[in-house]
C-alpha cells in the first residue's frame, strides 16, 4: 500500500472518529437532560415522549376521540377521572379508586367505560400499567406531575384545565360522569340520576330538594349529557373564571348557578342527594343504598389514605353479611377518622353554606399538598 493511500485511510479513520465520538456525547447529553430533575419543557414530545410511542396520530383531539369511542356505553357516555403523578404513584390513591371497583355491587363492568386523563407523563406511564383506558392531557408550557399545594396557581390552573377538557369531550359528543379518583364506587350510579337533567352534580350539604340552589355543590362528582345546553354551560362557567380571578371552579359555580345565563340558555340543574352520593361533608348513612362516597372536607395525601382504607375494610364488612343482617344496618361507617381531625365536621355543616371551606383552607396551603380535592 502506497504512502499515499494510507494516509488517506489514516484521515478517513480520524474524521469517523471524531463523528462517532460527537455524535455519542451529543446523545448522552441529551439523554442526561432528559432524565435528570424530573422537569419537562413546554413540547409535546418532551412532556410525553411515551404518548409519541403510543399514539398513531399528531392530533390530539383525534385521539381523545377514538378512546372515548372505545370506552364508551351504548348511547355514548364515559366515566372520567383525572389522574397526576401525585395520585398514581403506587398503592396510592388510584389503587383505591380501582379496587372500589373491583368490591362494589355491579361496578366492575363499568371500568370497561372508565378512561382516566392523565395530567403528567408519570400518570400517564401508570395508567397504561393499570388501566386500558388512558388519554394524556397536555397542557403546552404547564407541568401538573407536582403535588399542587391548595389554591396556588398551580392548582387553580389544573382545576380550570379539567373544566376546559369537559367541554370538549361534550362538544365531541359524549355525555360523562365525572368522578375525582379520591371517590370509591360502590354501586351503579346511573339508575340514580334523573332522566331529564341536563347537569347533575354531587353536594357538600344537601338540604332535601334536588331542584334548591342553595344546595352546595361539589365539583368531584357530576353527570353532563351532551347537548347544546351543556356545551353553552361549559362554556359561560369556564369563561366565568376572568369575572372571578383567584377562585377555582367549584367556587365559581356555587356563584353562577343562579345566574341569569342559566335561565337564558335553558339547563336543567339537579343536585344529587347525598343518602346516595355521599362524603366525608356529608356521609351516606345507609350502606344498603349507597353509591358513591367521596374524602372530601379532607386535605392532606395520608389522611385520604387513611380514611380511604377504612371505607374499604366497612364496605367489605358490610358485603360479607347475609342479607337479613345487611338490612338491620348493624354495620356503620368509620370515617372520617383521620380526616375528622383535620376539620370539625359538625361546624362544617351549621356554617355551610355561607361558609367557604375553600377559603378557610386557603391559609394552610404552605402546609398542606394536594392534587384534587
Amino acid at each position: 500500500m502506497s504512502p499515499e493511500i494510507s494516509k488517506h485511510i489514516r484521515s478517513a479513520a480520524l474524521v469517523l472518529t471524531v463523528l462517532t465520538l460527537s455524535a455519542f456525547l451529543l446523545y448522552t447529553a441529551t439523554d442526561s437532560d432528559r432524565l435528570s430533575s424530573g422537569s419537562f419543557s413546554s413540547s409535546f414530545a418532551t412532556i410525553f415522549p411515551s404518548y409519541l410511542n403510543y399514539s398513531s396520530s399528531s392530533n390530539p383531539t383525534q385521539e381523545l376521540e377514538e378512546i372515548l369511542k372505545n370506552a364508551s356505553m351504548v348511547n355514548n357516555t364515559v366515566i372520567l377521572t383525572t389522574l397526576n403523578d401525585a395520585w398514581a404513584r403506587t398503592g396510592s390513591i388510584v389503587d383505591l379508586f380501582l379496587k372500589s371497583f373491583m368490591l362494589g355491587d355491579g361496578t366492575r363492568k363499568l371500568l370497561d367505560h372508565l378512561v382516566i386523563v392523565s395530567m403528567d407523563e408519570r400518570a400517564y406511564n401508570r395508567c397504561r400499567i393499570v388501566h386500558k383506558h388512558c388519554y394524556a392531557l397536555v397542557t403546552k408550557g404547564v407541568d401538573f406531575h407536582q403535588e399542587a399545594y391548595f389554591m396556588t396557581p398551580q392548582y387553580l390552573k389544573m382545576m380550570w384545565r379539567r373544566i376546559d377538557f369537559l367541554q370538549t369531550v361534550l362538544e365531541l359528543g359524549y355525555s360523562f360522569v365525572f368522578t375525582d379518583a379520591d371517590i370509591m364506587w360502590f354501586r351503579d350510579p346511573f339508575p340514580r340520576f334523573f332522566p331529564d337533567a341536563d347537569f347533575q352534580i354531587s353536594c357538600d350539604n344537601y338540604l332535601g330538594r334536588p331542584e334548591d340552589m342553595n344546595n352546595s355543590p361539589n365539583g368531584g362528582f357530576n353527570y353532563v349529557k351532551s347537548n347544546s345546553r351543556s356545551i353553552a354551560f361549559y362554556k359561560f362557567w369556564y369563561s366565568s373564571r376572568e369575572t372571578y380571578p383567584g377562585y377555582h371552579d367549584q367556587d365559581v359555580l356555587n356563584k353562577i348557578k343562579s345566574d341569569q345565563m342559566i335561565t337564558k340558555i335553558g339547563l336543567k340543574i339537579r343536585f344529587l342527594d347525598t343518602a346516595y352520593f355521599g362524603g366525608l361533608c356529608e356521609p351516606s348513612r345507609d350502606l344498603n343504598v349507597v353509591c358513591t362516597m367521596h374524602v372530601n372536607c379532607c386535605v392532606g395525601m395520608d389522611r385520604k389514605l387513611h380514611d380511604l382504607n377504612l371505607m374499604l375494610q366497612d364496605w367489605r364488612a358490610f358485603m360479607s353479611l347475609p342479607p337479613d343482617l345487611k338490612n338491620q344496618s348493624i354495620i356503620s361507617w368509620r370515617v372520617p377518622r383521620n380526616c375528622r381531625c383535620f376539620f370539625p365536621l359538625s361546624i362544617y355543616n351549621v356554617l355551610r353554606p355561607t361558609f367557604s371551606l375553600q377559603k378557610w383552607l386557603l391559609s394552610f396551603r404552605e402546609y398542606v399538598s394536594v392534587s384534587i380535592l
